[in-house]
């Protein structure tokens, strides 16, 4: 069923309903301003990427490792030396990727920065497989042994060498199992952990690098640029995985205050805290919450705030709250939270925020528990009544999370809401109902004016590139809609 439960006409201030507090509107073009400002730094962080890319090889050259090259052994052994080079300097980008920096998670988002990072896996162990391969025939050859007798002579000579041939075992291991077939086997946790990996990879392949022969020798440039990617890379990981989130933690002081029912399966879990207005601000961002619980303490959690913080006392005290749908066996045990459980929380996260937006009209189209993050995105992101539409879809009425909640918010700041219930269709449009696909409706049937606002989807990975599907063909550009995905 295809249902407009608003016009976009404000509420009348006698509706009996709670008045929000004023949200400034950006003046005209503002949007526009912050969408070339974030493309300024997506070109920044590119241009660094590939530079540092250059810097290694051209520092080599620099150092004279051309000059080398002399015969057909020492051209293998050149090649192995760049092929390191540059798959070692793929590896640092790849943890920079992952160390949740505030600057790239702001310009590109936490969910491209981790695409990106996947994406370098296999071309770094590609590169770093040559390194050794290349190696060893090269030295082979200058020694007149095969390529297995070097190894072995190079595990048993050569200072350090053991320990970069368990760096590459240890790469081969984090790629392999982080492959996305070879995931699903087996549960996160198995997963994460054997991530970790990553870490005593990069950590066992570094002492050879500046102890065998002369390439990083003392005084070199070459040396003073791997000690600062090395040392910047290791200070980010530390600081951004391990200290900020202690940090967070202590000076916010959460435990849960209590947990209350939403529907069959569904809670808010409410925390109350310190300092929150720290926090304010963070729209449809998500923060990763581990529960302080025996069994629970270690599995992290990745929700958006369902609503933005709620202030009742001096310094900034007040609470907190996600919504939680029983998805699984982690997520199962959260609906049994008991009051007091002290709260670690990581973030925010992401990019499903104001921060993203370039148009001053906006689309929030939402399905099950993605819906609760656009509720908190409803109630802080700026735009005029009129500019706004929402679209929630469930198969039932039940299903639509915290529904009354955003029917308030939406008669509040005159928002157009569409109630979209009833099984799922089949055809082109199946991430609507079947008797609106049966009838021809699409994304435009709702919002003709589409291609000229902001489209915010969360839900069901399939189900929301459905809807991405039907905004790129109502004429939506790629950077105009915005999709986080939590496959963290």
């Amino acid at each position: 069923m295809n249902t407009q439960l608003l016009p976009a006409t404000p509420a009348a201030s006698s509706s009996g309903r709670p008045e929000l507090s004023p949200i400034k509107k950006p003046t005209h073009g503002w949007f526009a301003r912050q969408y070339r400002q974030r493309m300024l730094r997506t070109d920044l962080l590119t241009v660094i990427a590939w530079a540092s890319v250059a810097a290694a090889v051209a520092l080599w050259l620099a150092d004279g490792g051309a000059t080398s090259i002399t015969s057909p052994a020492a051209a293998f052994t050149a090649a192995g030396i760049v092929a390191g080079l540059a798959g070692m300097d793929l590896v640092l980008l790849m943890l920079l990727l992952a160390a949740r920096i505030p600057f790239i998670d702001r310009t590109i988002g936490h969910d491209r920065a981790l695409e990106f990072h996947g994406k370098l896996g296999k071309p770094s162990l590609y590169l770093l497989l040559a390194h050794g391969l290349l190696l060893v025939i090269g030295y082979g050859m200058a020694e007149g042994l095969d390529p297995v007798s070097e190894s072995i002579n190079l595990w048993v000579q050569v200072p350090d060498m053991w320990l970069a041939f368990v760096s590459m075992a240890l790469f081969i291991a984090v790629v392999v199992t982080s492959l996305v077939a070879v995931r699903r086997r087996f549960p996160y946790e198995f997963w994460y952990v054997v991530h970790l990996l990553t870490y005593a990879a990069v950590a066992t392949s570094i002492p050879h690098q500046f102890s065998v022969g002369g390439l990083f020798a003392a005084g070199t440039w070459q040396r003073w640029y791997w000690l600062a990617i090395c040392i910047y890379t290791g200070t980010a990981l530390v600081y951004f995985r391990v200290l900020e989130p202690v940090l967070a933690t202590a000076r916010h002081q959460l435990t849960v205050a209590r947990v209350e029912a939403v529907a069959p399966g569904v809670v808010n879990i409410v925390m109350k805290g310190r300092k929150l207005n720290q926090l304010a601000g963070t729209g449809g961002r998500f923060f990763i919450w581990r529960f302080l619980a025996p069994g629970m303490w270690w599995h992290p959690h990745p929700f958006s705030l369902s609503a933005e913080p709620v202030f009742n006392g001096p310094d900034g005290q007040g609470t907190l709250r996600v919504t939680v749908r029983n998805l699984g066996d982690g997520s199962a045990r959260l609906l049994r939270l008991r009051k007091g459980t002290k709260v670690a929380l990581e973030g925010p996260y992401g990019m499903l925020s104001t921060a993203a937006r370039t148009k001053n009209k906006v689309v929030m189209i939402g399905a099950g528990i993605g819906i609760t993050p656009l509720r908190a995105l409803l109630e802080t992101t700026p735009f005029a009544p009129g500019e706004a539409t929402v679209l929630l879809r469930g198969h039932t009425d039940k299903e639509l999370y915290l529904g009354n909640e955003i029917l308030d918010l939406c008669q509040a700041r005159g928002v157009r809401l569409f109630h979209l219930t009833g099984p799922r269709g089949h055809g082109r449009s199946s991430w609507l109902p079947e008797e609106a696909v049966r009838n021809g409706y699409s994304l435009t049937s709702y919002v003709p004016d589409i291609a000229d606002a902001d489209v915010y989807v969360c839900g069901p990975a399939a189900w929301a590139a459905n809807v991405i599907a039907d905004a790129g063909k109502a004429g939506v550009p790629e950077e105009q809609i915005h999709h986080e995905r939590f496959d963290w």
